[in-house]
């Protein structure tokens, strides 16, 4: 693993695929479409899948040339070889079982084809301001075994294997809640239930800027090929 300090993880997804237009691509745990509209604009042929019902409905209406699908990627309903290659984005950490999530997407994807698996770490101040919300210490941990136990068993080769760091800015705690709800919708409980320890640790962990709040998480990422 090595750390390239100016990646980012669009870059990183276009560079594997390059060149991507007309590419199928297969976005597991796609949410709203960001990255399948970024995608498209890009001209791949983007299909997206997600549990969440509103969420596939959010990415249709952004991006309406691509296929999205309500479905978990422990059991992804197309054929076998189906796609070109596959992004898992902040996504395997929320599969209840992520080795089985790696396996379905080297099934689709077929072998020589590869897979982009972007993961957050236990580590940096935008996971020391979201733990107290809900603390990911071990999903985290047990995507990146996943990872491992999938390379080391002969599933995958590991094309590359890279960190690098996100930075985003928030006007203040509310924006920073509001992206982390976003995101899962049922952290709005604990964020009610623990409202000014959440402030707390906000304050403590971001960087003050002009423009607000800075808060940085390293991300782990992955080029994976299924084995032949």
């Amino acid at each position: 693993m090595w750390s390239h300090p100016r990646m980012d993880t669009l870059t990183l997804i276009l560079d594997t695929f390059a060149p991507i237009a007309g590419r199928r691509i297969l976005d597991l745990g796609c949410g709203p479409g960001i990255l399948a509209k970024a995608l498209a604009a890009e001209g791949a042929d983007v299909t997206g899948i997600d549990p969440g019902e509103a969420a596939i409905a959010a990415a249709r209406s952004r991006v309406p040339a691509g296929r999205f699908e309500q479905a978990s990627a422990e059991a992804l309903p197309f054929a076998d070889a189906e796609f070109d290659g596959a992004v898992i984005l902040n996504a395997l950490h929320h599969v209840p079982n992520p080795r089985t999530a790696l396996a379905e997407a080297g099934r689709v994807v077929g072998p020589g084809r590869p897979i982009v698996v972007v993961e957050p770490l236990a580590e940096g101040s935008f996971f020391a301001a979201l733990k107290p919300i809900e603390d990911e210490t071990e999903i985290r941990a047990a995507a990146q075994a996943a990872i491992a136990a999938a390379v080391a068993g002969g599933a995958f080769a590991c094309r590359r294997d890279m960190t690098f760091e996100r930075h985003e800015t928030f006007a203040d705690l509310a924006a920073f809640l509001a992206r982390v709800t976003a995101v899962d919708p049922a952290r709005q409980a604990a964020i009610e239930a623990d409202a000014a320890n959440i402030a707390a640790a906000f304050e403590a962990a971001a960087t003050r800027t002009p423009e607000g709040y800075g808060l940085t998480q390293p991300l782990r990422a992955h080029v994976l090929v299924p084995a032949g």
